[in-house]
């Protein structure tokens, strides 16, 4: 996910591929990266452009989304919220923790 996020424009298998082979040792076969993007667009988190040969591939959510999204996911599955939340806060960097704040009171606005 990380190739398709840091991507300016869809990326083919081979593009992506090519990309993995810069970044570690060992390359993964192309069938290898077609059957993980394959399993990422049935799941939802990748888009697949059909219309093109060969086809390519984009993430359907920005990092931020998407991490917002599993937030919330977690957030949603605790059985205490204000126990989870305070864990959080108290947990966080100073600097997020007034972000955060920042964020809260301008919503209120």
């Amino acid at each position: 996910m990380d190739l398709l996020w840091d991507a300016t424009e869809p990326q083919t298998a081979n593009e992506v591929r090519d990309t993995l082979a810069e970044r570690q040792d060992n390359t993964p076969a192309i069938t290898t990266v077609l059957t993980v993007l394959g399993r990422l667009h049935k799941k939802g988190f990748v888009l697949k452009d059909d219309a093109r040969r060969p086809h390519e591939f984009s993430a359907a959510t920005s990092r931020e989304e998407h991490t917002a999204q599993l937030l919330n996911e977690v957030l949603g599955s605790a059985v205490d919220k204000r126990a989870v939340l305070a864990r959080f806060i108290g947990g966080i960097d100073p600097s997020d923790a007034r972000t955060l704040q920042h964020l809260l009171s301008s919503r209120n606005d």
